[in-house]
């Protein structure tokens, strides 16, 4: 029998642009504090959640660092697409997206699972407006007929959108696709499909697209061209925003790190993390981390230098994914049957694209710190200049949840 393929694309896209409007504040309702069950249930998916975040980064770091590439990456639009794609996941294949995924067997079934991203994502786009998009969808093949219980629960959990294509007709099919998940990113992301296996019978898409503005943006009659030391021998010319102001910034003398925290108007903020040595920081790096630095973080004012730039990553995940243990879903022991009971489906790869651009309006990804201290005119106002590799943590606030994250080794690749 011959085995159907099943895509599986992530999407992300992290843009700023223009002024807009202020963002919305967080709100709780009655709602959000559900029942104890669910509510514990969101608190293990959301711990596992981050954990996986800095697990899946050090993966895509040891692949990059051979090749001196930036890394950007959203790794709740990862978990989604995963979480969802485990709702059909059956034995063997089922357990090790579930423990790739870090969910423990014992606690949480695969209903806790759904509940809790139905929660989450409930309240993501509850808090968020026209800047913000996150979600799912699923594009099936007209002749392959899915279980109907693994669509309903993709479209109430998952809040994933359906479509029926014809997957025969391939530059048909990967120009809805394509059109689909531009729409969805506002045109950040315009060619996400180049084209498609004849086997595809499903297309499992994950998208999101955040476009934050700065609290305080900075002021474009400021940036200037300034080098940046990509390494000891490499120096390429960035644009340099600046800005003197007060900042919440923490220097974490355990790792030699100094954490820059930039506010969106928005509850979402993105951390800079500059290391003295990027190996050290990325070796380490936990959720702990985070909840330390927001907690201990102290105001004062600086002279900040953060590089001007946009970046395009792409992915394919199936390599790093097949080394966090999710080995069986790519080959001939998958058990995807709770897909379908009339064929034998295999995931034929996981995809994830990202964009970030930073301006002076905003952002979502930028830099990590450099720290030189230098007198400024007679006020001794310490610099904090963003002009070698550094980590970038987008993160909202009040949960910590990591929307993206990624370290920028040269702005202008």
């Amino acid at each position: 029998m011959m085995r159907a393929a099943l895509g599986i694309w992530i999407i992300s896209a992290v843009i700023c642009v223009g002024r807009g409007h202020h963002h919305a504040g967080h709100h709780t309702t009655d709602q959000d504090t559900a029942l104890d069950s669910s509510a514990n249930s969101v608190s293990l998916v959301t711990s596992a959640n981050k954990e996986f975040a800095y697990r899946l980064y050090r993966k895509l770091a040891a692949h990059a660092n051979s090749e001196g590439k930036n890394i950007f990456f959203s790794p709740v639009s990862v978990s989604v697409a995963l979480a969802a794609l485990s709702v059909g996941a059956r034995g063997e294949t089922h357990h090790q997206l579930f423990s790739g995924l870090g969910f423990n067997n014992s606690l949480l079934t695969q209903t806790d699972v759904d509940q809790a991203f139905q929660m989450l994502l409930e309240k993501a786009n509850k808090t968020s407006n026209e800047d913000t998009s996150e979600g799912t969808a699923v594009f099936v093949d007209n002749r392959f007929k899915p279980r109907p219980e693994f669509l309903e629960t993709l479209k109430q959990s998952y809040f994933a959108d359906g479509f029926n294509v014809d997957f025969t007709k391939e530059t048909d099919s990967a120009n809805t696709i394509n059109k689909y998940v531009e729409e969805k990113t506002n045109g950040k992301i315009d060619k996400l499909v180049e084209s498609l296996d004849p086997g595809t019978v499903m297309y499992l898409i994950s998208y999101i697209y955040y476009k934050g503005k700065w609290a305080t943006p900075f002021d474009p009659k400021l940036t200037k061209e300034d080098v940046f030391m990509v390494d000891e021998n490499t120096k390429v010319p960035v644009q340099m925003m600046n800005m003197e102001d007060t900042f919440d910034t923490y220097y974490d003398q355990g790792i030699n790190t100094s954490v820059l925290h930039l506010p969106f108007n928005s509850s979402y903020s993105m951390l800079l993390l500059l290391p003295d040595e990027m190996a050290t920081l990325e070796n380490v790096i936990c959720p702990g981390h985070v909840t330390k630095w927001l907690k201990w973080m102290k105001s004062r004012t600086y002279d900040v230098y953060i590089p001007k730039f946009s970046i395009k990553t792409s992915y394919s995940l199936t390599d790093v994914l097949t080394e966090m243990g999710m080995t069986d879903m790519f080959g001939d022991r998958a058990d995807l049957s709770g897909i379908s009971e009339g064929q034998k489906l295999v995931v034929s790869e996981v995809v994830h694209q990202a964009t970030l651009d930073v301006d002076e309006a905003g952002a979502t990804a930028a830099a990590a710190t450099g720290i030189g201290i230098t007198l400024m005119s007679l006020r001794y106002v310490p610099v904090l200049k963003f002009n070698r590799p550094f980590m970038v943590v987008i993160t909202e606030r009040s949960t910590e949840k990591v929307l993206f994250m990624g370290k920028i080794i040269n702005p202008n690749i």
